[in-house]
């Protein structure tokens, strides 16, 4: 038997970071060989390694909402379909483990010896995958509107491309080179995963890397639980409301009770709204994915997030809730913004549990903004489909201000620069500065949102899911909320209040201007 078959402590720390270093590869390959602005600008993916349970047992440092969330859409790709060697496995169904229709998984098997050994497995968000509106993200009330729901298939079987998947998924976007580009960039990241596995068992052999795999989750796992019996026993609830679910359904409400008993942990979603006609609902595994989050960032320690990490935390997701919603339920917007509000409910229980460890209320929505038209300043007028998110105020915390202008908890993505924007759309950027004042007092202060105008030169369709628009982000400990955010369309030097959920046709010269939430202040504000 080998000598390395039992990891010591210095040796699953190697492994913990030679394992996450091919996911950050991964990573970088994914991003200097797309195509679309969203994934090499932005960096809209994530990667991930998996063992042959289906367990994640290394990520680089992507998106928190797809990282959470991936393991669900491995488990259902396991379970219907056979891998061999050299397959390409794709889904995006929301109902299998995906996020929201525009974020497509690839996942590739890895074999040693013509056995499965582990598999390598990416997901990015396309900026247009169908559907009613440009960039797949509509104010929509089922599923079908959002776009083509993609089952677990082989996009590529033992080395051979599916044409006739490719050419089907292509057949129903509006940007088909850009999709295509991007799809073949997420092959290669996988790829390029596989074959730094296939060193690492050359180098250290099977047996030896598969027991390293086991010992980082169980290193997560009995760290999670260290942490969790330093909490008090007992019982924490909290609730928060969505502004609205973009049809016709107000004060959408999340609650969840937060149960702890030695090193254990219940987290309890009863009690929150049934599923809504609009796209705010999201999946069981986006609620995974915000749970794992929070928990995650309680600890201290710089541990291995993986799927060690919620072993001990059982999570009860009532089916047809808006935190478990059931087929054909819209889900474009549950992705971005109803696991922003489960973070907010999460973290306001833990509140109650450990203050000095929880932050105020974070802007609390990722602000999605897509325009899409034909773009004229090429002779031959081409569709295109444009889509961000927008930062907005962090939440104070015990010890020191919220920052300024960044995204937070469930994405962890950059902002499209300026010049990137200007040279691959018909669109000019007006005014982006920081929105000075919107983070709540306290004696530390909120942090301060966002302001972004971008100028529309050709007739298009801008949609907008946003949250925060009625409800501030609340502060903790006598802090002030942060600033509600606002949405703007700018007509002829008038400006007119959007509603945070809405799609519109807009004319050259329209600007349309998002004002996002500031963080929630900590302490109560110092008297002058």
């Amino acid at each position: 038997m080998s000598k390395y078959l039992m990891p010591d402590a210095v040796q699953t720390e190697i492994f913990r970071h030679l394992l996450d270093s091919i996911a950050e590869e991964m990573g970088v390959t994914l991003q200097y060989s797309s195509y679309s602005p969203n994934i090499k600008e932005r960096r809209d993916f994530s990667c991930a390694l998996f063992d042959i349970q289906g367990n994640m047992v290394a990520q680089a440092s992507h998106i928190p909402v797809h990282l959470g969330a991936m393991p669900l859409s491995v488990e259902s790709c396991m379970r219907k379909i056979k891998f061999l060697p050299d397959d390409v496995i794709m889904v995006n169904d929301p109902f299998m483990g995906g996020t929201h229709l525009p974020d497509i998984t690839l996942i590739t098997p890895i074999f040693h010896d013509g056995n499965l050994f582990a598999l390598a497995a990416n997901r990015a968000h396309h900026s247009d995958i169908g559907g009613m509106s440009p960039g797949s993200m509509p104010v929509s009330t089922e599923i079908f509107q959002e776009g083509m729901i993609i089952p677990p298939m082989k996009l590529v079987a033992q080395g051979h491309t599916n044409e006739a998947v490719l050419e089907l998924l292509l057949a129903n976007v509006r940007t088909p080179k850009e999709r295509a580009g991007d799809i073949r960039a997420q092959i290669a990241a996988n790829l390029r995963g596989a074959d730094r596995i296939a060193e690492l068992v050359a180098r250290y052999g099977p047996d030896h890397l598969t027991a390293a795999m086991k010992s980082l989750i169980e290193y997560s796992d009995r760290t999670m639980r260290q942490l969790i019996s330093s909490l008090p026993n007992g019982t924490y609830s909290f609730s928060d409301v969505m502004d609205d679910d973009g049809v016709k359904i107000d004060e959408v409400k999340i609650k969840v009770s937060i149960t702890i008993s030695g090193d254990k942990v219940q987290v309890d979603f009863s009690g929150t709204s049934l599923q809504v006609d609009g796209s705010i609902n999201a999946t069981r595994a986006i609620t995974l994915a915000a749970t794992m989050y929070v928990f995650r960032s309680l600890l201290e320690d710089d541990i291995p997030t993986n799927s060690g990490c919620l072993l001990p935390i059982d999570v009860i997701t009532p089916e047809g809730t808006v935190v478990n919603a059931r087929m054909p339920a819209a889900v474009a917007g549950g992705n971005v913004e109803t696991s922003q509000r489960i973070t907010d409910v999460l973290l306001g229980a833990l509140s109650q549990v450990c203050p000095e460890k929880v932050p105020a209320a974070s802007q609390g929505t990722m602000n999605n903004l897509t325009i899409g038209g034909l773009d004229l300043r090429i002779s031959h007028p081409t569709p295109f489909a444009y889509y961000e998110t927008i930062g907005g105020g962090m939440g104070a915390c015990p010890t020191n201000d919220g920052d300024d202008a960044i995204h937070t908890h469930m994405t962890n993505t950059l902002n499209t620069p300026v010049e990137a924007l200007e040279y691959a759309y018909p669109l000019r950027i007006r005014r982006y500065e920081v929105r000075r004042g919107s983070g709540g007092a306290g004696v530390y202060q909120g942090g301060d949102g966002i302001i972004r105008e971008i100028e529309v030169l050709t007739e298009a369709q801008v949609t907008i899911l946003s949250d925060r628009r009625i409800f501030a982000p609340y502060g903790l400990s006598g802090g002030d909320s942060g600033m509600l955010g606002c949405n703007y369309l700018i007509r002829d030097g008038v400006e007119k209040v959007l509603s945070g959920k809405t799609s519109i046709k807009v004319r050259s010269g329209d600007i349309i201007s998002i004002h996002t939430p500031g963080g929630g202040g900590f302490g109560v504000p110092p008297t002058t």
